[in-house]
Formats: C-alpha cells, structure tokens, sequence
C-alpha cells in the first residue's frame, strides 16, 4: 500500500494527481469501464481546467456507453455551451432524458431537467408540452426532488393544454414540496387551507404550514450569509 501523500508538499500532490489521470486513463481506455471515463472527465474538468477534454469524454460515455452520471454532467455543457459545444438545448434534453430513463444517481435530476425542458417549450420550437413536463416532473418527484413536487402543483393550480387544473392534486403536491423543504409548497398549501381552495378550510393547518415557510426561508437566509461570510 502506497504511504499518504503530504498535502503540504507540492511535488507530493502534483505525482499523486498524475498518477490518478494515469489510473483513470487505464479504467476507461484499456478496461473498458464507464465509471472509470467519467472519472476522468471530472479529472480533465476539476483537476486539469481542460474543459474541451473533459466533454468529449462525456459526450463518448454517454452516447456509446449510455452512462448515466455523463449524461447528467453533458446536458450541464449543453445548456451553459461549455468544453466548446455549442449550446444546444435540443441535446441537453437528449442527454438528460437519457440519463433518467437509465437510472443512477444523477437520474433524479435528469427527470426534473427534462421536465424544465419541456414545459420551457424551446426544445419544441416553443411549443411547451404541459404533458410531458407533468410525467417527468412526477418521476423526479417520485424521487423526492422538492422543486418537481412544487411545479406540479403549479401545473394543477394553473391548469395547462392537457392538464386540467385540479386543486386537490395542487395541495397534494404542494405539501409533499413542503415535507421535503420547499419553502414556496409550504406557501402554497398555507394558502390553500386558508382559502379553502381543494381542501377544507383549516386556519390551524395553514397557519401551521405558513410557520414551516418563514423558518425555512429563515434557515436559508442563515446558509447563504454563511457562505458569504465564508467566501
């Protein structure tokens, strides 16, 4: 086993990085391994700065290997035009619906870009598709991603060619946006049991519910001062 590298020392860290390209190379190029090439796309985008080399390895996992977390990582150079391509959103939806269907860790997020995308409606010659945007936004929000759960219930509250507007689905959607931390589905809901729009007025639960809102938005104002104070 190799000793531990002193982070200290320049020459140190700059063999241990050489030598984790070289690794990664090998995993990717001599054996085939599609984790492997994703690494080294991170190494070339990370490590390196060489973002030119770092998309054409992703854009080779994720076409002939089908790997989900390249997939994922290509749509991002799409949508921003980075690592030289250009920016596409036609292919960044192609890759983020790629990677959903295909699973991984990445997967979640891919569904609700693909979502994004279609309801966008610019990778359909600006036609938005409410239909697809409210299936991949209900995978994403199978997947417990808070802002899926909420644009669905944005989708309901509103209604949309396709999609009728259906304020019991809205509540239903909203509240789960709030159970996983989003300060604007608590909002909503608080609201809705305000009014008693799709539910039955309920002052105490709304009030509940606007409480969960304010000390979200509090814990978020504090996490970004904490970055600011940090940078």
């Amino acid at each position: 086993m190799a000793g531990l590298v002193d982070f200290q020392n320049e020459e140190e860290v700059k063999e241990y990085l050489d030598n984790l390209g070289t690794e990664y190379s090998y995993q990717c190029y001599r054996e085939k391994q599609p984790d492997g090439c994703h690494r080294l796309a991170e190494y070339f985008e990370s490590i390196k700065k060489n973002f030119e080399s770092a998309a054409q390895i992703l854009k080779t996992n994720c076409e002939e290997n089908e790997y989900s977390e390249s997939c994922y990582k290509l749509g991002g150079y799409y949508v921003t035009g980075k690592g030289g391509l250009p920016v596409d959103l036609k292919a960044a939806f192609d890759c983020y619906l790629k990677s959903c269907n295909k699973g991984g860790k990445k997967s979640t997020d891919s569904c609700h870009n693909v979502g994004l995308l279609a309801h966008d409606g610019r990778v359909n010659g600006d036609k938005p598709d409410p239909l697809q945007a409210r299936d991949y936004y209900s995978k994403a929000c199978d997947g417990k991603f808070a802002a899926s759960c909420f644009n669905l219930s944005t989708l309901y509250i509103q209604g949309a060619p396709g999609v009728s507007k259906d304020m019991n689905k809205a509540l239903y959607y909203s509240e789960r946006a709030c159970n996983l931390g989003h300060m604007w589905g608590c909002a909503n809901a608080s609201r809705m049991y305000k009014l008693g729009d799709g539910v039955t007025k309920n002052d105490e639960k709304a009030e509940s519910l606007k409480n969960k809102a304010r000390d979200l938005h509090r814990t978020q104002q504090e996490r970004t001062q904490q970055i600011t104070f940090g940078e």
